[in-house]
Order: structure tokens, then C-alpha cells, then sequence
């Protein structure tokens, strides 16, 4: 079984190498062009425009004509790509989000797409953490102020302890279930609302259910988002929701930008009608000049990197290598995105 694994700045094809390291296989390897800054560019235009958006490079290509696995993280694997794989079999995607991936398209030709499902939560769970203590704690903004040559001591916002809090979560999935074995030694109040949440993990946490999304804007004093981005969850966070949340409360986004009305929630903030805002994910990234996010005081903002940790990229890979082994021994993979369609369960 012909493998090519397609490398990036952010997960090398080394990782998948290792990954494979002792599997029947005939591996090769090709790195995507470009810097860091340009590979993740692409990647935005197709979280925005799909995976046709940015054609396959020429170099990836033309090593695919006889292959029947790719494994890719950030890799375009649209048309331009499954069409010049005729052989191609398995999509072994290393990340959760498919928007680099035409998965109608590798539907129709028997193509089965696996994502890695739960690749980055530790790494997610622990950027969450960090921005809830810099910005009830005002940690980003006193270092700023040192090296400025200052010693602020007067800040925006509620000074709250997490363990004091409640913590409400919008979504329960991998990232929630490790966010919370995080917070146990702060012990916070924890709330979840996820209309799709398995009973049993609920209770396996020892968290608790609310009924409804107002419940967590209302009750919490951090709204943490984990939801995934669907045509149901796309801007769902909005105005409404923010004026249900207390003035001492603080709203954390490590997830998807499209899952919030980004503009509502600038205005929220302009206001000062909740503490403050802790984000790693943004509509245009890099954020434009004058945005203005960047005139804020009472927000912190990483530059999309929840996910990129050295760990998370060799678990992302290992989860790839997870889905070939098995489809080399079943012929099919029972947590592909599209086993249903293509009969394999």
C-alpha cells in the first residue's frame, strides 16, 4: 500500500514517518511550499472559501498519481488533488476541521476522510487556562506595563480567583473533557451546555448540565466556547447573549472565530459590559492594522497557536498512522466522517 505523507512548517513529514514507523507500507513524502505565515494564510482562505479555493501544488501532484493514502495537516486536498489520484483510497487528515478537505468530492469516488478528532485538546484546554488568568488576573497587561517602563497597578475588570468561579462551557467534546480534569485543582463550579452530550461523560466529569445556552452567559462567571463550527453554531454567539452575561464575567474563545458575531462582541467589550475577552482565533488572521480588537484594554489576544505544541503534532500524526493501520487491516476506517456513506458501517 503506497503512502504519501504531505508535511508542513507546522506538522513535518517526518512526523507521519515515525508515526508509520514499523508498518507495511511504501512511504514517501513531499513538504508544502512556502513559509509558516503563507501556509496558514491558505489555509484561512479555505476555512472561508473551501477546499477549492487554493489548487494542490504542483510538487504534491505530481508524487500522487499512484498513491492510495495521503496524510496531510494543513495540505489543499480538493479537486486539483483527488483528481490526480485516481488510485487514491484513504484521507488521513491531521486535524478536526476538514475545510482543506472536498469530502463530497472523495465521497463520490469511494474515498474514505478521517480526521483527528481530540488531536490538540490538551494544548487547547491549557491555552484556555492561560487566558483566563491573564485577564482576570491582569498578567499580559502588568508585563506590558513593566516593559513600557511602568508599574500599573489600576486594571479593567472583575479580579477573580478561578477556583471562586463558575465556569460555563459551550460544548463538551475533547477539549471540554480535558479542560475540565484541568480546572479539578481549582476547584470551580462547572457548567455545560451541549444539547449532544453523552450522559455518561457528563457524569463521569462530575459536571452540570444546564438545559440552555442562556443558562451559561447568564450564571458563569468565564464563558468558555468549545462548540464546533456547523451551519447551526456559525455566529450563534451574538448581542443577545452577550447582554445576558454579569459585568464581572469574561468570555474565552479558543475554537472557531465563526462561531462569534465578532463585531457584537467588540462592542461589548468597547462598552465595558463584561470584564474582558481572552481570543486566539480571529475572522482575518493576521488581524488588520486598525482593527479594533487592537484598541482594547480589556482583552488578550494570542495569534492562533492554541493548537501548536510539539506534542499535539505528534499526537495529530499518531492519529493518522492510527486511521491507515486500520484500514489496512479492515479495509475501511469506522470513524471516517463519510463511513456511512461509503458502507463502511
Amino acid at each position: 500500500m503506497k503512502v504519501l505523507a504531505i508535511g508542513d512548517l507546522f506538522i513535518g513529514s517526518d512526523h507521519y514517518k515515525k508515526a508509520l514507523n514499523g508498518t507495511q507500507v511504501e512511504f514517501s513524502a513531499v513538504d508544502l511550499p512556502g513559509t509558516k505565515d503563507q501556509q496558514h494564510t491558505a489555509q484561512q482562505v479555505m476555512e472561508f472559501k473551501g477546499p477549492n479555493a487554493v489548487s494542490a501544488d504542483s510538487s504534491v501532484t505530481a508524487k500522487s498519481s499512484d498513491v492510495e493514502i495521503i496524510t496531510a495537516h494543513f495540505a489543499p486536498m480538493g479537486e486539483s488533488l483527488i483528481n490526480a489520484s485516481p488510485k487514491l483510497k484513504l484521507i488521513a487528515v491531521a486535524r478536526a476541521g476538514l475545510e482543506n478537505v472536498d469530502v463530497q468530492l472523495a465521497t463520490s469516488k469511494g474515498i474514505g476522510v478521517v480526521p483527528a478528532f481530540g488531536r490538540n485538546a490538551n494544548a487547547v484546554a491549557e491555552l484556555q487556562i492561560g487566558l483566563m488568568l491573564s485577564e482576570a488576573r491582569n498578567i499580559s497587561r502588568a508585563d506590558q506595563s513593566i516593559k513600557a517602563g511602568g508599574w500599573r497597578k489600576e486594571f479593567p475588570g472583575a479580579r477573580i480567583e478561578i477556583g471562586n468561579a463558575t465556569i460555563g462551557m459551550v460544548g463538551f467534546g475533547h477539549v471540554g473533557r480535558s479542560f475540565t480534569n484541568k480546572l479539578q485543582g481549582f476547584n470551580p463550579n462547572i457548567l455545560v451546555y451541549d444539547p449532544y452530550a453523552n450522559s455518561e461523560d457528563l457524569a463521569k466529569y462530575k459536571v452540570n448540565k444546564v438545559e440552555t445556552i442562556d443558562e451559561i452567559f447568564i450564571k458563569s462567571d468565564f464563558v468558555v466556547i468549545q462548540a464546533r463550527l456547523s451551519a447551526e453554531t456559525e455566529r450563534f454567539i451574538n448581542k443577545r447573549l452577550f447582554d445576558l452575561m454579569k459585568p464581572s464575567a469574561y468570555f474565552i474563545n479558543v475554537s472557531r472565530s465563526r462561531l462569534v458575531n465578532t463585531q457584537d462582541l467588540v462592542a461589548t467589550l468597547h462598552a465595558g459590559k463584561i470584564s474582558g475577552a481572552g481570543i486566539d482565533v480571529f475572522d482575518a488572521e493576521p488581524l488588520a492594522a486598525d482593527d479594533p480588537l487592537r484598541t482594547l484594554d480589556n482583552v488578550t489576544m494570542t495569534t492562533h497557536f492554541g493548537g501548536d505544541t510539539e506534542g499535539t503534532n505528534v499526537y495529530s500524526a499518531k492519529l493518522c498512522a492510527d486511521a491507515i493501520k486500520e484500514y489496512l487491516e479492515k479495509g475501511r476506517v469506522d470513524w471516517a466522517v463519510n463511513a456511512k456513506e461509503l458502507g463502511w458501517k
